[in-house]
């Protein structure tokens, strides 16, 4: 009686497999969904002090630690400053210059009202430009690829929408500052 049973329920699932697959069939290249657009939301310019190296760790990488200094934002919706105070944690590696980036810090708008950002991300070029840019040098930066994923908290009234979406971010490092641009992804 089992056996009676289990043959229609395996035809039923047969079945069901089979509609899905008619249905969804396998996803061609040209099918691929649109991407999520991109809306700027502000620009940010923050002067930097000199890095401080903490070690040169055994695993090939060298922990740094770079202060905010200070700086401005500008914006459509969102304009004030860097509040002092934040600092760039970074980990790099050796052999080639990656960079693990995790940068914190406040902004206060033009209101008065604090916004805490933590902007994970990722900086990289060919090792040369990597060396360069890490001395402190002026490199060109259309050479380095600089993106980070920015979280953001903030009781402002008007402000939530920026705990409401994800961003993405772009950054260019220079000498003594760096100028990170900020889309929300829609």
């Amino acid at each position: 009686m089992r056996e009676r049973l289990c043959a229609p329920a395996r035809k039923i699932g047969f079945f069901l497999c089979a509609a899905a697959l008619c249905v969804a069939g396998p996803m061609a290249a040209q099918d691929a969904p649109e991407p999520p657009q991109l809306e700027f939301a502000f620009e940010i310019q923050v002067q930097v002090a000199d890095p401080v190296v903490v070690a040169h760790l055994p695993g090939g990488q060298t922990r740094r630690i770079i202060d905010i200094l200070g700086g401005t934002v500008v914006g459509p919706e969102i304009n004030g400053e860097v509040v002092p105070g934040g600092a760039d944690w970074q980990l790099i590696r050796q052999s080639d210059g990656f960079t693990d980036i995790d940068a914190r810090y406040t902004i206060r708008t033009d209101e008065g009202h604090l916004i805490y950002v933590s902007n994970i991300g990722i900086r990289h070029a060919s090792p040369e430009v990597m060396q360069r840019l890490n001395a402190g040098e002026v490199v060109d930066q259309s050479l380095i690829y600089f993106r980070a994923i920015p979280k953001f908290e903030t009781g402002a009234p008007g402000l939530d929408w920026l705990m409401k979406h994800v961003f993405v971010s772009s950054g260019e490092r220079y000498p003594n500052g760096v100028v990170i641009r900020f889309w929300k992804v829609l």
